[in-house]
């Protein structure tokens, strides 16, 4: 079976559900004097991301509900005074709108490609990756350790590898893919195949 035909036969919820959690224990730990701090993505502080990620869990809840192509879904996410809170409510709000889908349903997704109809598994495979490397992100930019689980890992690698070249880069939701050294970890080989340097 090949990645793409396992990815749209899997059911990723319970995974994506751990993934969650992982981002969550990552954001529990950031002090507020650290929302100002730069994060391995150029375009963020560490606020503007936290504050994408409630974003990016509005509008996936959005699209599972039929709502995706409504631009305001993905750009109405706030912080409020408590950014883990607010990433609770967001992530809570998402694996609701998860749970009450079938797999084959159709979410709109508009930061993919130009925008079009994903089957609900891949979708889902793009939320659990996004949130596997964002707590990394999160971890790196304020000295804490990044954990994940090695199935977490394992099916992330899997999202990770069936991004093409063209779907990486400027105005993309994936960043280039770099080297990986001969006999990497896999997580070390995730991120870099997610544009990031586990150096």
């Amino acid at each position: 079976m090949d990645l793409l035909t396992e990815l749209l036969t899997t059911d990723l919820r319970p995974l994506d559900r751990r993934a969650s959690e992982l981002y969550l224990s990552t954001v529990a730990q950031v002090k507020p004097d650290a929302l100002t701090l730069p994060t391995p993505c150029p375009d963020w502080t560490l606020h503007g991301l936290l504050r994408h990620m409630v974003c990016q869990d509005q509008g996936f809840a959005a699209a599972a509900r039929g709502d995706g192509a409504r631009p305001s879904a993905w750009r109405d996410g706030d912080l409020g005074d408590d950014p883990h809170a607010a990433s609770q409510a967001s992530a809570d709000l998402v694996t609701k709108a998860f749970a009450d889908v079938a797999l084959d349903a159709q979410f709109f997704l508009p930061e993919i490609r130009d925008g079009g109809d994903f089957p609900a598994a891949l979708a889902i495979s793009f939320h659990l990756v996004d949130l596997v490397v964002h707590a990394w992100d999160v971890a790196v930019t304020i000295g804490v350790p990044w954990e994940p689980a090695e199935d977490l890992v394992a099916a992330a690698l899997k999202v990770a590898a069936i991004v093409p070249d063209d779907g990486r880069g400027p105005g993309e939701a994936f960043a280039p893919k770099l080297d990986s050294p001969p006999g990497a970890a896999p997580k070390d080989r995730l991120l870099t195949l997610l544009g990031r340097s586990p150096a």
